[in-house]
């Protein structure tokens, strides 16, 4: 017990960074040939990755159920502020997608990139959607499919239909004890969560030791100028456009929220490269941040469905660097159509199998690029996804706790409520 004591009187995002350097460590240990020649050894020391695979297996387990039911208690026991407030989350979350659109188009005409295609990096699949409206369809048919199915595949556009649907239906009608029945789920499920989340310094350390052990530096050499470039677009994003954003709504200085989120959010969505297995991590932060629940537990699972900045920069990016590679000149207007086309299918990629790299060959039927150079685009997208994917995630998880925690705070604001100290108010929260 004392161990268990000591352990959690550490923060927790010291914990994780002890995880992370340790699984570096552990990761560039066994990429030494000595080691790789000791049979045993390298099987005990790869045996490490598991740790992440059960901790991203936990998360993703449970945020479907989180979800479900925080949502419903939630709308059940609602107060008629919370519609205010989520035009407020809905339009951040769609106008930071559509600026991060025209922040990719815009780094790549500046610094445009080619790729380097070969018969290895083909992607094959089954269904690649052709048109926004196939995109869009998707995502409505799920929305509707049956919520047992939803939770149990975590489909979490479904998820998040159904719990409004239930939520709204237990507000008009379920009695007291009903509504507190679901309160006492919705903070049992919760508590669970927090266990899972404290462990995370051990999920985060397999998952460093598999990236690092596996994958070393080849990315960086192979596709390092077009990495860089997505790199660049993304931290863009999040440095720049995200705080622009908060700043004109809240009036203040927008970095300690932007910092916060991404050190608590962005980093384990980096490594997990899941937005829902961050699901409960974002609603955690949000309760330390003192947000309303009633607000959070829907606004949450939203984002992780259509708040998605990464997504689009990939979309805007790749499909650009395919054009550039077969030689297509591509018109001011075309780059328009591009950023709605960007924005509008990455609201949708949760709906689409593969996410936003799946995406890439519909952009790229604006500039007449074949299928097959634009499922070698994805090839390549797949190769690139230690990093791509790990930091678009971080993008968009983040981001998620980013704009639901502004439009609280707004709210907060015109309540003539003080903002919490870390943002230069007096209302204390869990720092």
């Amino acid at each position: 017990m004392g161990i268990i004591k000591k352990y959690n009187s550490i923060s927790l995002i010291w914990r994780i960074i002890c995880g992370l350097v340790i699984g570096v460590v552990l990761g560039l240990f066994r990429n030494l040939s000595f080691i790789s020649s000791v049979g045993v050894l390298s099987s005990i020391l790869d045996s490490i990755s598991i740790l992440g695979s059960i901790f991203v297996g936990a998360l993703k387990a449970v945020a479907p159920v989180l979800v479900f039911v925080l949502v419903i208690s939630s709308l059940a026991q609602a107060n008629d502020k919370l519609d205010k407030r989520f035009v407020l989350v809905i339009a951040l979350y769609l106008a930071s997608t559509l600026l991060a659109s025209i922040v990719a188009v815009v780094g790549s005409f500046i610094f445009p990139q080619t790729i380097k295609l070969s018969a290895e990096d083909k992607a094959e699949s089954d269904s690649v959607p052709t048109g926004v409206w196939e995109v869009l369809s998707n995502l409505l048919i799920n929305m509707v499919s049956n919520p047992v199915t939803s939770v149990v595949e975590a489909r979490y556009i479904g998820i998040l239909f159904w719990a409004v649907v239930f939520g709204i239906a237990a507000r008009q009608t379920a009695s007291d004890p009903t509504k507190n029945f679901l309160e006492d789920v919705s903070n049992i499920v919760s508590l669970t969560v927090k266990w899972i989340i404290n462990l995370a310094p051990f999920g985060i350390m397999g998952l460093v030791y598999e990236n690092v052990s596996k994958n070393g530096l080849s990315i960086f050499t192979d596709y390092g100028k077009l990495l860089l470039l997505l790199v660049g677009c993304m931290l863009f994003a999040a440095l720049v456009v995200n705080p622009i954003l908060v700043a004109v709504v809240l009036r203040t200085n927008p970095y300690p929220l932007i910092f916060r989120c991404l050190k608590e959010s962005g980093i384990t969505a980096f490594f997990a490269r899941s937005s829902a297995a961050n699901i409960p991590v974002n609603m955690e932060l949000c309760r330390k941040l003192g947000m309303d629940k009633e607000m959070y537990a829907v606004s949450i699972p939203l984002g992780a469905t259509i708040n998605m900045n990464g997504a689009a920069i990939t979309i805007a990016v790749m499909s650009l660097a395919a054009a550039n590679t077969v030689g297509v000149n591509v018109p001011f207007f075309t780059t328009l159509v591009l950023v709605l086309i960007a924005t509008l299918a990455a609201c949708g990629a949760s709906g689409v199998a593969g996410g936003s790299l799946l995406l890439i060959p519909m952009a790229c039927s604006l500039f007449g690029v074949s299928a097959d150079v634009a499922m070698q685009v994805v090839g390549v997208g797949f190769i690139i996804g230690v990093i791509q994917d790990s930091l678009e995630t971080a993008l968009n998880s983040s981001g998620d706790v980013i704009f639901a925690s502004t439009a609280e705070y707004y709210q907060w604001k015109k309540e003539k409520k003080s903002l919490p100290t870390f943002l230069g108010g007096e209302t204390e929260v869990d720092v």
